[in-house]
């Protein structure tokens, strides 16, 4: 047995279920090997689309996806989706050929440093030089890239080494373990939970992450208090729960913004820092905070937290409740729940539009309505995420999926695909701008090969909308942000697809329901309006907070 060999006897053993990546000279032998192999090799059409499938497949599945290039050119196409599944805390495994170790030292092809460049973008970037350590790293890689906070690993296999023999077997896997919460901190954040008047719980995709959704859910009716929930927390609370007020995270005001306003206590329950900067609800720093999450909270003078409730977070819940529930608590309504009727009323008024081209609001209400509450939404990025993040609502985790920490484009129609492929019998949707759909539409031949059917939609405004958003705020006007597309229905024609085309805002619904109907991947050309971007911008900076006097409420 070759090293090659033994790596994918590895990958077996860590029960892994597809490899995304290309073929090339210097993984020939890992390739080799995958051929009797339990794994299936995605072949992708290009490395960041390899590496946003790896990458999703772990947000979704919370085991590491794995993605595979060869060396130079391969491995820096793989380096988005690698830094996006690092900063959004999806465990992933990248794994590079390289040139035989011989060739280090000199000027060499294609040779570039891939520990030292992959380092700042993974939590471990090792090389494997010796064969009998094959089976420690891939251990660890995994035991790193799966441990909270999750995220990327990099495992670079020079030509000559894969080849060589080895004599040591795969480790074996003992699984993870939880972590529990001191009864001193459970107990310090249970007093300041039942003093606040005005609680927020800020709730992020660590609680996702650790299968927290019910009893947060549990935890927020029991002590009536409003949820909001980070662009990456979608679900963790049923979105028609009348403790729900939705998203928070846009650059700008918005009805929430308020209830930040006027809180005397921050529950921040697997928020990141990452996912909504504090500084941007607590800019002076003076909201007490509370944390509750598997890991410490970050070091920002805007995050100081009166109390840290470090461990398992449904445990963490559940033994704060039990706490709360022997304590005296507050019995008047907190004022973040009295924004509910606007923040609802704001997103009803789009359900009848009939404007052409299709607002923003009115596009993903109608998605709403097509979608369950199991299917899946994979938003990419650009004007349009901004509106999914505050109009797209869901009933349960993990089913609207928004690049945010590193906001890459391009990682939608790629995302979807493994979202197909870890649940093939739900509806996906890939939510797309053109500028977007253009950098990895080659994936939908992916898709077709694998037969992994889901609807890519694309908000087609002829331009980078978001930087014109942008452009426009800072400026008062937008430049070299305009480009020509495509006719999208002939390209999807042309690769075997299906392709439709809006015309009408009533004919967005049905064609919607038409498309997730196919058998075969669809495209939907849909043309939007963004001029509401920049009414959205005014409406924000007018927002009455609906309150009189400056001071927060008592």
């Amino acid at each position: 047995m070759n090293t090659a060999e033994l790596l994918v006897q590895c990958l077996e053993n860590e029960g892994v279920e597809y490899i995304f990546g290309l073929p090339g000279e210097e993984n020939l032998h890992i390739l080799e090997a995958l051929k009797d192999s339990s794994i299936q090799f995605v072949t992708c059409r290009h490395e960041q689309g390899a590496a946003f499938m790896a990458d999703v497949y772990g947000r979704l599945t919370g085991k590491a996806g794995v993605c595979l290039s060869t060396l130079g050119p391969g491995a820096t196409n793989l380096m988005t989706g690698v830094a996006d599944a690092n900063l959004d805390g999806a465990p992933l495994i990248a794994i590079t050929g390289q040139v035989s170790t011989d060739r280090m030292h000199i000027l060499s092809h294609q040779y570039l440093d891939l520990v030292a460049m992959f380092a700042p973008i993974t939590k471990w970037s090792k090389q494997i030089v010796q064969p009998n350590s094959t089976a420690e790293i891939v251990r660890r890689a995994f035991q790193v890239a799966q441990t909270e906070k999750p995220g990327a690993v990099h495992i670079d296999v020079p030509e000559n080494v894969a080849a060589m023999p080895v004599t040591v077997k795969p480790l074996h896997n003992n699984g993870s373990h939880r972590v529990y919460a001191s009864f001193a901190s459970l107990d310090q954040a249970a007093e300041i939970i039942a003093q606040a008047k005005n609680p927020i719980v800020l709730v992020g995709n660590g609680a996702i992450r650790s299968q927290a959704s019910e009893m947060l859910t549990e935890l927020a009716t029991a002590l009536n208090l409003p949820v909001v929930n980070t662009f990456m927390g979608k679900g963790v609370i049923p979105y028609t729960h009348p403790l729900a007020l939705w998203a928070v995270g846009l650059q700008q005001r918005d009805y929430i913004s308020c209830g930040f306003d006027q809180t005397d206590l921050v529950i921040a329950v697997g928020y990141d820092l990452i996912e909504y900067s504090p500084k941007k609800w607590n800019p002076n720093g003076d909201i007490p905070i509370v944390h509750i999450a598997e890991v410490p909270a970050e070091i920002d003078s805007s995050y100081i937290p009166l109390e840290e409730v470090v461990g398992d977070i449904a445990d963490s819940l559940k033994e704060i409740l039990q706490r709360c529930q022997k304590l005296p608590v507050p019995t008047t309504k907190p004022y973040a729940l009295s924004l509910r009727n606007e923040i609802r009323a704001d997103y009803e008024q789009y359900a009848e539009d009939q404007g052409f081209p299709i607002r923003p609001q009115k596009l993903i209400y109608d998605l709403r309505q097509v979608l369950g509450d199991d299917d899946i939404l994979i938003s990419d990025v650009g004007a349009h995420k901004m509106w999914i993040a505050r109009h797209y609502h869901c009933a349960k985790p993990n089913t609207c999926l928004i690049s945010n920490g590193f906001a890459a484009m391009g990682i939608a129609i790629p995302g979807a695909i493994a979202a197909k492929l870890v649940y093939p019998d739900r509806k996906v949707v890939a939510a797309t701008g053109d500028g977007g759909f253009m950098m990895n539409m080659q994936e939908l031949e992916t898709a077709l090969r694998l037969n992994t059917p889901f609807v890519t939609l694309i908000f087609n405004d002829g331009g980078y909308g978001l930087i014109e958003w942008k452009q426009m705020q800072h400026f008062g006007v937008s430049s070299f942000i305009k480009f020509g597309n495509p006719d999208f229905v002939k390209l999807a024609e042309s690769m075997g697809l299906k392709g439709y085309r809006v015309s009408t805002a009533a004919g967005l619904l049905p064609t919607l329901q038409e498309a997730l109907a196919q058998d075969v991947p669809t495209v939907i050309d849909c043309p939007v309006d963004y001029r509401e971007n920049f009414l959205f911008s005014q409406k924000s900076k007018a927002l009455d907070c609906l309150i009189t006097g400056n001071e927060k409420s008592s």
